[in-house]
């Protein structure tokens, strides 16, 4: 399986690659050549395989056997996903709790971070390290190592979970850049408490758009680049996404094994709080590999450039009503979706975009995708807007968009704990509440399976709104009180892309900025 930019350039990339690059020289992201198809018996003999098991058999339909050696994928993933109170404290990985017969959470917390990042991010920092071993066991003796700087944006989850995924590999340093204010307290101390010597949190004034802007910028600067050789742990990553397909199949399973669900005569619909589009985007290659299910639904929160795309088919970074807030971007209950432009949906605007082209044969159709998203992204960049109408009735076919605020989401909050006795954090909320308006356009045998991104506690004050008496020590104990370290860059956002380069030079060359 062979890799290509969705922009078109450097040509085709291996596996490995593409895992160690992140992000394409020409910005944009990678995308695999093809999208397998499930083998023929795949409902029958998957049946009944842990999750472990089902990892390894997707994870082998876009990894060649030639790059990763079936062994060594066996052994990574069954390293990665160990069950343990400090790995994941669920022996199903991703358990899906019923809450009635047409409602269902797919719990995606159990990790070493309580987010659903730690089941890419802890399986990605073993790639890196087993990539770089094998590198540095074919060099000569005496020859220096090579090492790898794994560069991070993150509103919340990435960090933490990058951190713990990579925290004192050899020959690894991770460099993690969030947005000063705008993520939960959990969420920062659960990154700045890391005192490991290859951890280093940068935390930036401005917002996450900001920071994803100065991480591209960096992956991009050639220089910066092979001075440092740059690795990316955001959903940029292809391997990100790749992991997380993962678990759309072991919700179907598990669907399959409930009595109270007749699959074969039931439409699934996925439901997914998403920012960055990653997460969703999983759920889009599940079901072009062939994984039954009906339309996609997206769930925003008030930063809602997605849902605006799906009504209008105009993708724009600022909401003309939102006009008066810092980089266009709310801050909101749910900050891991605070995010104005989403980085993974150039990877869907690439198939839209391939499916209007008019050229006969697959490469041309293909050259002709990767300048039209080129195109694209170019006019988002510069002007912040870009007409996609052209691609809209494609987008309408796989994915539905539905948003909620902050008072829809403790309300959400509130009523799902007074009736049902679950207890959700606010971005599951979001994905709650867009389900009951997808749920008005529904057939009466859809079946809705909401993904469930991080764990309550992770957003203590969030949740109290809704519920009182809730109490995080109960899950974090003393983290709020740990010693912490971090590096405060503040600027205004033409200065903030020097800070950072100048910040990193420092600390990679030994000395603390």
């Amino acid at each position: 399986m062979k890799y290509f930019s969705t922009r078109g350039h450097p040509g085709e990339q291996s596996f490995e690659d593409v895992v160690l690059a992140g992000l394409a020289p020409d910005g944009g992201l990678y995308i695999p050549k093809e999208i397998p198809t499930l083998p023929e018996n795949w409902r029958s003999e998957w049946a009944g395989l842990s999750y472990q098991q089902l990892a390894i058999n997707i994870l082998s339909l876009f990894i060649s056997p030639d790059e990763l050696p079936p062994a060594d994928l066996v052994r990574l993933v069954n390293k990665t996903y160990t069950v343990g109170p400090s790995v994941f404290r669920h022996p199903s990985i991703t358990p899906l709790v019923q809450l009635d017969p047409k409602t269902h959470i797919l719990e995606l917390y159990h990790g070493p971070t309580y987010a659903f990042k730690d089941l890419a991010l802890q399986l990605v920092g073993n790639l890196f390290e087993y990539f770089l071993d094998r590198r540095n066991s074919a060099k000569s003796p005496g020859e220096p190592p090579e090492k790898l700087t794994v560069v991070g944006a993150t509103s919340g989850d990435t960090g933490s979970a990058a951190i713990y995924g990579l925290r004192n590999k050899a020959n690894i340093s991770v460099f993690i850049l969030f947005p000063q204010g705008r993520v939960s307290p959990i969420q920062e101390a659960q990154m700045t408490t890391v005192l490991d010597e290859n951890v280093h949190n940068l935390s930036v004034s401005g917002t996450f758009d900001n920071c994803q802007d100065i991480l591209k910028t960096l992956l991009s600067d050639k220089g910066f680049n092979e001075k440092h050789h740059l690795g990316a742990v955001n959903s940029i990553n292809w391997a990100r996404i790749l992991v997380q397909i993962v678990y759309y199949f072991s919700a179907y399973f598990q669907l399959l094994c409930n009595p109270d669900v007749d699959v074969d005569h039931s439409e699934i619909q996925f439901v997914v709080p998403t920012g960055n589009f990653g997460d969703i985007l999983a759920g889009y290659y599940a079901k072009r590999m062939g994984l039954p299910m009906g339309k996609l639904g997206v769930a925003t929160n008030s930063n809602d450039i997605l849902a605006r795309f799906w009504t209008s088919g105009t993708y724009q970074k600022v909401d003309p009503n939102a006009g008066h807030v810092v980089g266009g971007v709310y801050a909101t209950i749910s900050p891991a979706m605070d995010i104005a432009v989403s980085s993974n949906f150039e990877r869907l605007l690439w198939y839209l975009a391939y499916e209007i082209a008019v050229q006969d044969d697959k490469t041309s159709k293909r050259a002709a995708a990767c300048e039209q998203v080129r195109n694209w992204m170019v006019a988002v960049k510069n002007r912040g807007t870009v007409d996609l109408s052209a691609v809209l009735e494609g987008a309408r076919k796989d994915f539905v968009a539905d948003k909620a605020n902050d008072e829809q989401t403790v309300t959400t909050i509130r009523k799902y704990y007074e009736t049902r006795s679950y207890l959700a954090d606010p971005h599951t909320a979001v994905g709650l509440y867009a389900a009951e308006v997808f749920a008005k356009s529904n057939s009466t045998t859809t079946v809705q399976v909401v993904l469930s991104t991080a764990h309550p506690a992770k957003f203590a004050e969030a949740v109290q709104r809704a519920h009182p008496s809730f109490d995080l020590e109960t899950v974090f104990g003393d983290l709020l009180s740990r010693e912490r370290r971090v590096h405060t860059i503040v600027g205004a956002e033409e200065e903030l892309i020097g800070l950072v380069r100048n910040a990193i030079d420092k600390i990679a060359s030994g000395h603390r900025p």
